[in-house]
């Protein structure tokens, strides 16, 4: 089995409920989650929108190989009423992103692993220092905390309840 970090974000419709029904699939398609951060409340990023987000990081065991996860990730966002538009950044019922795969890196045009953004990303950062503070990127050699540290991210977080 393969250590995988999904980011799970939604801003549309009954936010608890889509996490719940995306971290149900991710169980059933994807494998089990072995760490779940706390849900985070924050503001969009990259964009404008007056939904704020839920956001959240598991960390999941699979079998399946970078190109498999992200066609289930992709199927998940689908049955979840998720539509891409060719807008970069927009309100979603749920977005589902691989933020690391074991230590492996891949810069293929559809999959880009680690996440190229999540170094710049507070929504990101937080939850995932709450379960893997020492985890080591591998690109920039850096530790999640680390990255936390020095993240220019100036968007606001707060824990959900």
């Amino acid at each position: 089995m393969k250590v995988v970090y999904l980011g799970v974000g939604t801003n549309l419709g009954n936010r608890e409920s889509n996490l719940k029904e995306a971290f149900l699939r991710i169980k059933e398609s994807i494998g089990p989650v072995v760490g779940t951060s706390s849900v985070y409340e924050t503001e969009p990023w990259g964009f404008h929108s007056g939904d704020q987000f839920l956001n959240m990081v598991l960390k999941v065991e699979t079998s399946l190989e970078p190109s498999g996860l992200l066609g289930r990730i992709l199927m998940i966002e689908a049955l979840s009423g998720r539509v891409r538009t060719e807008k970069h950044y927009s309100s979603r019922v749920i977005d589902i992103d691989i933020l690391f795969y074991e230590d492996i890196i891949i810069d293929d045009e559809g999959l880009k692993v680690p996440h190229p953004l999540l170094q710049d990303r507070k929504f990101v950062l937080v939850p995932l220092c709450e379960i893997a503070p020492d985890l080591v990127h591998p690109v920039l050699k850096r530790t999640i905390f680390s990255l936390l540290e020095i993240c220019d991210d100036k968007s606001s977080i707060k824990k959900f309840s």
